[in-house]
């Protein structure tokens, strides 16, 4: 128990020093705004695309003498089919999804695809900014190379946390600003799951690139070694897809991103088994980080 403890006190200390550290550094500034740069593009490109759609549909039914009723049921119609396009045939699924604009969820999707290269560009150099000029050594002195590695891990964790919610909060002002329907309400609700999936998602990631972190001295190296593993799983990913049924089609239930489908899901044991592999996801990855960090010479 004191051991246990002594390792949290490890832990908690590192966490607070590094991310007064990292606050602290324009490092933090930059990705907020490579991030908020790319979710406005995303935001503003779908925005448009979703107005101009419904600007189109609302004159060409008043050319034909159909009122505002009409406009509206064609609108759902046409949502309906696109979220079916988006997220599958679960009515459940259909129904939380309809609650709110079609461009949140749309961010929501794209953000997915671009997290995962977000995360190994924030924390690339987390182990491997320490481990190549030999400074680690000064810090597993006093304390464990476990507790440096978590220490290491929630400092990124924390920074994401807190990133995810800053954009996710512009994503759905906007959807409430040209949303009148959007009740702030339903705002609030929503808001705290998709920042929740978004998180449960990304978590995974950091345990990866803490992971690739701790196997090389150069952070470039480590970088690249990130993004030739995000591309595997990705490939695998579509492999996987592309021969549902057959025994290749089993490669995409090893990535991470297949779990994404149900992050959103309205019933909890389904949100719960995609959370459960993401769980498992970050718990492979950090002890293929601890096991390194245990055998190497630092």
């Amino acid at each position: 128990m004191r051991r246990t403890l002594d390792g949290l006190k490890e832990i908690a200390v590192i966490w607070s020093a590094e991310t007064r550290r990292a606050v602290r550094s324009g490092r933090v500034v930059v990705l907020l705004g490579l991030y908020s740069m790319f979710s406005v593009l995303v935001l503003l490109i779908v925005g448009s695309i979703a107005n101009a759609l419904r600007d189109e549909v609302s004159a060409r039914l008043a050319d034909s003498g159909n009122g505002a009723e009409a406009a509206t049921a064609v609108a759902a119609e046409m949502k309906k089919s696109f979220l079916g396009v988006l997220a599958g045939n679960d009515p459940a699924m259909l129904e939380a999804l309809s609650q709110v604009p079609v461009v949140v969820l749309v961010v929501f999707k794209i953000t997915l695809l671009f997290l995962p290269i977000y995360v190994a560009l924030m924390g690339f150099d987390q182990l491997s900014g320490e481990v190549g000029p030999r400074s680690i050594r000064y810090v597993t002195v006093r304390a464990r190379r476990s507790s440096l590695m978590m220490g290491k891990f929630l400092v990124q964790a924390s920074l994401l946390v807190g990133l995810v919610l800053v954009i996710d909060l512009g994503v759905f002002l906007y959807a409430r600003i040209t949303n009148p329907d959007f009740t702030a309400s339903s705002l609030a609700l929503n808001l705290v799951k998709y920042w929740l999936a978004a998180i449960v998602f990304s978590l995974a990631y950091v345990a990866l690139t803490t992971f690739c972190s701790s196997l090389f001295r150069s952070p470039a190296v480590s970088l690249v070694f990130n993004f030739v593993l995000l591309f595997s799983f990705w490939l695998m990913d579509v492999v996987g897809r592309a021969y549902e049924g057959q025994f290749l089609g089993f490669a995409r239930f090893v990535t991470p991103s297949y779990y994404s489908a149900n992050l959103l899901h309205p019933k909890l044991s389904e949100f719960g088994i995609s959370g459960l592999a993401y769980a498992g996801f970050a718990l492979l990855f950090l002890g293929g980080a601890h096991a390194v960090l245990r055998a190497r010479d630092l």
